[in-house]
């Protein structure tokens, strides 16, 4: 029988699998705190005062990004290139989603319509980015290798979602309320067309390296197809609502060092 938990046990068990997943995974988290590291350091002068929580987000997504290097090595493995048809984070700046790679390499301040517009984009992408990670939390979260990493990495991933909740709120209570549920909607119908086409691209590259079955391959690829027409009618919704969080000022100290994997 077919499930997430037997799934993803094959990708780890398998080095070639668990080599390229390791390796997409490093790829995007490490795309993000690059991001992240230039959106601070452009932050505008009324803004100041969320450069700390946005050099922070950009801290934990590098140190994910170093974990998921880490357990490659742990196993012998060295990483692999990503598939262009895989790499989430750059096919979502190609749909104009988030604040563009070519702004973010200038020196021009950002402005505050600027700041709002990665909020947005993040509080998207943090959802679905949370979903993941506590998927592998409820199934993986004692396993030997993985388990530490799994625990730290979806913690993190809250704290981030939080942050945008939090974040997002207040500049809606300064009067940006209007584009920011504009700009939510965009980032999340955008976002779930890319999570589609990427679930397939990763889907087919695993099916190569594990052999499977054209009738396997094609149930997994209903499957995600079945998840992308739920998201489109209806699912979408719940990436662009907004809720002050339990965990407030989530991103308000330094980041947590990344654990060994000896």
């Amino acid at each position: 029988m077919l499930s997430a938990k037997s799934l993803f046990q094959e990708i780890l068990d398998d080095d070639e699998s668990f080599r390229l997943f390791c390796s997409i995974a490093a790829s995007g988290e490490s795309q993000g705190g690059w991001e992240n590291a230039r959106i601070a350091a452009l932050v505008p002068a009324s803004e100041r005062a969320l450069a700390p929580k946005i050099t922070r987000h950009g801290a934990d997504e590098d140190k994910h990004g170093r974990i998921f290097n880490a357990l490659l090595k742990k196993r012998g493995l060295e990483p692999v290139e990503v598939p262009p048809d895989t790499d989430y984070t750059m096919l979502l700046e190609r749909h104009g989603i988030g604040l563009a790679h070519e702004k973010l390499k200038g020196d021009e301040p950002l402005t505050v319509p600027d700041i709002v517009t990665y909020l947005a984009h993040s509080r998207v992408t943090e959802q679905r980015a949370s979903e993941q990670m506590d998927l592998l939390r409820r199934h993986f979260a004692d396993h030997p290798d993985l388990g530490r990493a799994v625990r730290m990495i979806s913690n993190d991933e809250d704290n981030h979602l939080a942050y945008c909740h939090e974040e997002l709120l207040r500049f809606a209570h300064e009067g940006h309320g209007r584009a920011i549920q504009r700009t939510l909607r965009e980032c999340a119908l955008a976002e779930i067309r890319v999570y589609r086409d990427v679930s397939l691209a990763v889907m087919d590259h695993m099916g190569r390296i594990l052999g499977w079955s054209r009738p396997k391959a094609a149930v997994l690829a209903a499957g995600i197809r079945a998840v992308y027409a739920y998201e489109r009618l209806n699912g979408w919704r719940r990436m662009v609502s907004l809720t002050m969080p339990e965990r407030r000022d989530a991103l308000g100290g330094p980041a947590t060092a990344a654990p060994e994997f000896a």
